[in-house]
């Protein structure tokens, strides 16, 4: 039997999923001890169970997940929103180390990858699809460059890279979280805010309680809409004017964050940060769990063991490093520790996997980590591609 979801259906199913998710986590202890997003929690359970229905030959699911680029836009809009240049200037230092971590990580996840793809004797370039273009660059930079080294000749790179992407989407996940807590633990980090950025948090593992009413909150999505707008405007005309690709997503957050400072400046609207964060948390919310259980799992049995082999010692190095050397870093304290839950999530994945996962982290501890959410995406979202997207192209044409 094939079972077809519309829209409203497949959103539907999403919201339930992702209700479902969030109960689990608070009556299973384990998933709250390891800060396990609740999107992932429900949309993953349910993209297993698809799976088992498909490998019984059961049944099979088709969702029309058409509104969840939405989602993601709208959610990089409501975090470019809260991107005064106050928060990034506090970033400083801590900034700029984060996209040097950024930049050796899509460089040594594509050399590594290469590296191994070549002792195992394959195919070098699907060592590239299985390094930075589908970790880092998740399934839009799978799909992207996959095409491009088919076209040069490399067969089956598109399914090698979106399996990959598959694989690293469902680590990075599932680690990120985990990791921030034995950080924490490990090192006897204080929960506590080191500047008058950080935001805390009542003990429901929300922000603190403000007014919100109809018609304010109306006005922050009416302002979100038109920058969202905006941001695709300027992705496409960036796109046809240098062709390179901006991401939608990407676009809305530049202009997000240029309307945020113009306004702070002009004091044209008044920016009601509770019903950004409610639109904020439902479009992240609602985007990964339709994400998770869309995955088509069944992918990863596709790839052939030399492939599976570099995948894992690439979340192996990740792991370690993020652990050993970048936690160090960024300067061993709580933002660090979120921080670390959000490159695991974009280096394996991709940037919502991170916000998620340092989202749940701050959720757990009661304490919202500013710089981590600001710098983070900021760094894996858009600064990342000024070396990652040179670097695959080049290795791509080098081995072909």
């Amino acid at each position: 039997m094939v079972f077809e979801f519309d829209v409203l259906s497949t959103l539907l199913l999403t919201i339930l999923c992702l209700l479902f998710g969030s109960e689990l986590k608070k009556r299973v202890n384990w998933l709250q001890r390891f800060c396990i997003p609740s999107p992932v929690i429900g949309g993953f359970l349910v993209s297993i169970l698809i799976w088992i229905l498909k490998i019984l030959d059961m049944a099979s699911f088709q969702f029309d997940t058409s509104i969840q680029g939405y989602l993601m836009v709208a959610f990089f809009t409501t975090v470019g929103l809260g991107g005064s240049f106050k928060i990034l200037k506090s970033g400083g230092k801590l900034l700029f180390i984060y996209l040097c971590v950024c930049w050796f990580i899509a460089f040594f996840q594509n050399t590594f990858g290469v590296g191994i793809a070549m002792a195992l004797g394959i195919d070098p370039v699907l060592g590239v699809m299985a390094g930075a273009v589908s970790l880092t660059g998740g399934h839009g930079g799978a799909a992207a460059f996959g095409g491009m080294a088919e076209e040069l000749g490399h067969s089956s790179a598109t399914i090698a890279a979106l399996a990959a992407a598959t694989f690293g989407l469902i680590s990075g996940s599932l680690l990120g979280g985990p990791v921030a807590s034995y950080l924490i633990k490990r090192h006897n980090v204080k929960i506590e805010a080191n500047d008058d950025l950080h935001m805390p948090m009542s003990t429901k593992g929300q922000p603190l309680p403000a007014i919100v009413d109809t018609t304010g909150f109306l006005k922050m999505l009416a302002l979100i809409l038109l920058i969202m707008v905006a941001g695709r405007a300027l992705s496409n005309y960036f796109t046809e004017v240098t062709g390179f690709s901006l991401p939608s997503y990407v676009g809305a957050m530049l202009v997000a964050v240029v309307v945020r400072n113009v306004n702070d400046g002009l004091k044209v609207v008044e920016i009601q940060e509770k019903s950004i964060d409610l639109i904020s948390g439902a479009s992240l919310g609602l985007f990964l769990t339709m994400a998770m259980m869309s995955l088509k799992i069944w992918e990863l049995s596709e790839i052939a063991l030399p492939l599976f082999i570099i995948l894992a010692l690439q979340v192996i190095a990740l792991l370690l490093m993020t652990i050993f050397v970048v936690f160090r870093l960024l300067g061993k304290n709580y933002d660090a520790a979120v921080m670390c839950s959000g490159l695991l999530g974009h280096g394996l994945g991709a940037t919502p996997n991170a916000m998620a996962n340092m989202t749940s982290v701050c959720d757990r501890y009661k304490l919202i980590s500013t710089k981590a959410l600001m710098i983070v995406p900021l760094s894996g979202a858009v600064l990342i591609d000024i070396v990652s997207i040179p670097y695959h192209t080049y290795l791509i044409n080098f081995f072909s």
